[in-house]
């Protein structure tokens, strides 16, 4: 095992990144440090960690976005790296800086590394001028008087797209050029209120589409890798739901070239640590999309098809270690998917959900991981994220994973809060999915997979299932004080 320059992280994030991150920590024989609002006070992250110091906020989000107090809780527990996991400030390039300021190390890219790949404009430009291919786009700080009439001319159908923005948020698909300046205002007013940043560009438009990423890793002596592709197709409102590896729409060949390019752009940036160079597919060519400057969510499916521990591979990184692989020793064995459990209900509109987690019992088996950062008796809110936890399947083929994944849904035993398995374990059963027909657009087409079946048993049976339980069967037992106090009175 490296000795590490340091013997604690800090973890400024929540959840079951937070819980990810905490368990190769121990690994490493590394101590774990956590802030946390007090909304999480009684999450399983905060109870693992070796430390864990309380921060406020104006709201619980606020919170986690508070930089200053993230550093001082980070002086605190004397902790000699910080970890942001993913969301929040992760791809923040006042935050790496500060962090890096106070003499902290920065588990992540160099800040000129997240300031360059961070706006997505800066961004596609650099990888234009290095030689890779981007959508035809217009770019509105480039003359912005002209920017309606440059975009009106990319042609019909059109994406507008903040260039500080993430997550799908502030996206508009034009079909109808006479929409444009409505769209372009609307994205504006969103961009603003959730990024601060209301500069937008249009691209162009690429129908039914297959979203594919490329994980790759950088050290400080200019050495890159790639850990191959994710398939990252199946996404509602721009967000992703379900993600695999290997992708099944690509040849070898075609593997091959993007993920050299994921290698060119990368190392073109002189990027270290873990990236993720995103890219949109039209089934004859690829177009670079975006880069994040982070681990992502679905980095587990990377982790479960070669090995890997990617937060391990992270915290080496910043601490300056070189690489300990060379390409050629990166192999893909079999095949990985992980689907994102949910509170939402996909069969109204993946409206968000909450309520007490009565009781909670997930899958188990060779091949099946479970990333979660909940526990029974825990309150789901509409504070973060709807995520509640990732199952992650491998199996030798595809088809055997995709079936392996359905079972672990269906195995999965959470009540108290309504969650989006029944759908999923439609989406894995799915004839399209599992020909690996899928595209970007593929639920818009099939609204019936988040609909659901109406004339279910299955809401009864949960409804039968949670009245035997003893929190739901005493609550509907008690009896409120102030009838209790008038005894056996009848009216």
């Amino acid at each position: 095992m490296k000795q590490l320059p340091f013997d604690t992280v800090l973890i400024a994030n929540r959840g079951e990144i937070a819980v990810r991150i905490i368990k190769t920590l121990r690994k490493l024989g590394l101590r774990s440090a956590i802030v946390y609002h007090e909304v999480d006070a009684g999450t399983l992250a905060v109870s693992m960690a070796d430390i864990a110091i309380a921060i406020s906020g104006r709201t619980p989000i606020a919170a986690y976005l508070d930089i200053a107090q993230i550093i001082a809780a980070t002086h605190k527990a004397r902790a000699g790296a910080l970890h942001p996991g993913y969301g929040f400030l992760s791809e923040n390039v006042e935050f790496a800086r500060e962090v890096m300021k106070a003499g902290i190390t920065f588990v992540g890219p160099a800040p000129e590394s997240i300031a360059l790949m961070g706006d997505k404009i800066r961004a596609r430009n650099f990888v234009q001028r290095n030689g890779f291919p981007v959508v035809p786009s217009a770019v509105e700080e480039d003359d912005p008087g002209t920017f309606l009439s440059r975009a009106r001319a990319v042609g019909a159908p059109l994406l507008v797209k903040p260039s500080a923005g993430g997550g799908g948020k502030g996206m508009r698909i034009v079909r109808d050029l006479d929409s444009l300046e409505d769209a372009i205002a609307q994205a504006r007013s969103e961009a603003q209120r959730y990024f601060g940043d209301g500069r937008l560009y249009v691209e162009r438009y690429v129908e039914r589409p297959r979203h594919l990423e490329v994980q790759v890793l950088g050290d400080t002596f200019g050495h890159v890798v790639h850990l191959f592709e994710r398939e990252c197709s199946v996404q509602r409102r721009f967000q992703k739901i379900i993600e695999e590896t290997p992708s099944p729409s690509l040849s070898s060949e075609m593997r091959q070239r993007l993920c050299n390019a994921a290698v060119g752009i990368a190392r073109a940036a002189d990027y270290r640590n873990a990236g993720t160079v995103e890219f949109i597919f039209d089934g004859v060519d690829f177009y670079f999309l975006e880069m994040n400057t982070r681990l992502q969510v679905e980095h587990a499916v990377t982790e479960m098809i070669t090995g890997i521990d990617l937060v391990a591979e992270q915290i080496y990184a910043a601490a300056g270690f070189r690489l300990g692989f060379a390409q050629s020793d990166i192999v893909q064995k079999g095949h990985a998917i992980e689907v994102r459990l949910c509170a939402e209900a996909p069969e109204r509109g993946y409206a968000p959900t909450t309520g007490r987690i009565l009781m909670l019992d997930y899958p188990e088996g060779d091949g099946v991981r479970i990333d979660s950062g909940i526990l029974e008796g825990q309150r789901v809110t509409t504070a973060f994220d709807p995520l509640l936890a990732k199952i992650i399947v491998h199996s030798p083929t595809r088809i055997e994973t995709a079936q392996k994944a359905c079972r672990a849904i269906r195995e999965l035993v959470l009540l108290g809060c309504e969650t989006n398995a029944s759908f999923l374990a439609r989406m894995l059963a799915d004839d399209g999915f599992l020909r690996g027909q899928v595209h970007t657009g593929y639920l818009d087409e099939n609204p019936s997979l988040a609909e659901g079946d109406s004339g279910s048993a299955l809401p009864a049976f949960l409804a039968a299932a949670a009245l035997l339980t003893r929190p739901v069967r005493d609550s509907a037992d008690a009896v409120p004080e102030l009838h209790a106090a008038l005894g056996s009175w009848r009216n």
